[in-house]
């Protein structure tokens, strides 16, 4: 496997799909998709650890973090002590630098791929369904999902994770303290089940799974992966040595889905400029967005904005309100 990313871009399969190499053993299972596992020891009893990246296709510092990863491992220069899963997500919109051809996939996953026409997108949402399902079906040990992205619009907080709905509202204190040390500075509690990769592999396969945004999205070759070198170190760590104990040390801020602004019309307008930045605060009764007879207003003494897009077609999100809660309630 000499060039993973590479062929990926061009979606050629390699001449060899399988393969032993040192210590490891590693399998192509389709464009952008690899697993690599320790050849020796009970690997069902290992963390399952599933790193996906390319999800929309131009964000693109995580998909060369984890090519570099990639390759790091197979030249013998990064030991592995869990069984884990590449996955660049969305080829063909990653070599035409879009984020996405048809429609945007991370609204496609737990079956919603069904609700649209047949595209290039449904299709890989339903394949990299099965195959996530696959590789968490053996695992006796933990499941660890992390889909990495980056952001278009600035942030207050410039690395944050989205965990996605629970029944329970409880999360793993080890991921968070992961995290922590991995640069995140925050974190974000969906509070209802939605379309993305995370959620599915949280929900039908009971990994702890969480939406990773890293940074600014900028095209192959203008990244300065300087900038990610918190986060690139805590994947090689996690890869090489498993999820750390945990210290509760955690020093992350915790928000919680408080509103969600749809856009029900094309008359959709919101009452702030298109530049604010993620995690801009608002104070309670001013207005955020007006769509003909509907009003949204901050409803809590305080809310913070998250992936305000009044673009997006009438019935989609067009943006997130939250409201900071302590985080040591959301753990077991």
């Amino acid at each position: 496997m000499d060039n993973f990313l590479a062929s990926t871009l061009k979606q050629q399969a390699p001449l060899i799909t399988s393969g032993t190499i040192g210590d490891i053993n590693w399998y192509w299972l389709d464009h952008g998709v690899m697993v690599i596992e320790p050849n020796q020891g009970e690997i069902n009893q290992l963390e399952h650890v599933l790193l996906s990246a390319g999800v929309h296709g131009n964000e693109t510092a995580p998909i060369e973090l984890l090519d570099q990863l990639v390759g790091d491992l197979l030249n013998s220069r990064l030991k592995l002590n869990v069984k884990l899963m590449i996955m660049l997500g969305n080829p063909e919109a990653m070599g035409n630098g879009e984020r996405y051809n048809d429609i945007d996939m991370n609204r496609l996953f737990s079956q919603h791929h069904k609700n649209y026409p047949p595209c290039a997108e449904t299709l890989r949402a339903e394949q990299l369904e099965a195959l996530t399902a696959q590789f968490f079906e053996s695992s006796k040990g933990r499941k660890l999902h992390f889909d990495l992205h980056t952001a278009i619009r600035e942030s207050h907080h410039v690395r944050f994770a989205l965990l996605p709905y629970k029944d329970s509202g409880q999360y793993s204190q080890k991921v968070c303290d992961w995290l922590s040390c991995s640069g995140v500075e925050a974190i974000v509690l969906n509070q209802e089940p939605s379309a993305t990769f995370s959620y599915y592999s949280s929900e039908h396969c009971r990994a702890d799974s969480c939406t990773l945004e890293l940074g600014k999205a900028k095209p192959f070759g203008q990244n300065d992966l300087s900038q990610f070198e918190g986060i690139n170190n805590g994947l090689r760590q996690l890869v090489s040595q498993g999820l750390p104990p945990s210290s509760t040390t955690a020093k992350l801020k915790v928000y919680q889905v408080s509103q969600q602004l749809t856009k029900l019309s094309e008359s959709f307008t919101m009452n702030f400029s298109d530049d604010v930045k993620n995690f801009t605060a608002f104070e309670q009764d001013e207005i955020l967005a007006v769509d003909r007879d509907t009003t949204y207003r901050v409803q809590q003494p305080t809310e913070w904005v998250l992936f305000p897009n009044p673009k997006v077609r009438p019935g989609l999100r067009a943006g997130l309100m939250l409201v900071e809660i302590e985080q040591d309630v959301i753990f077991h």
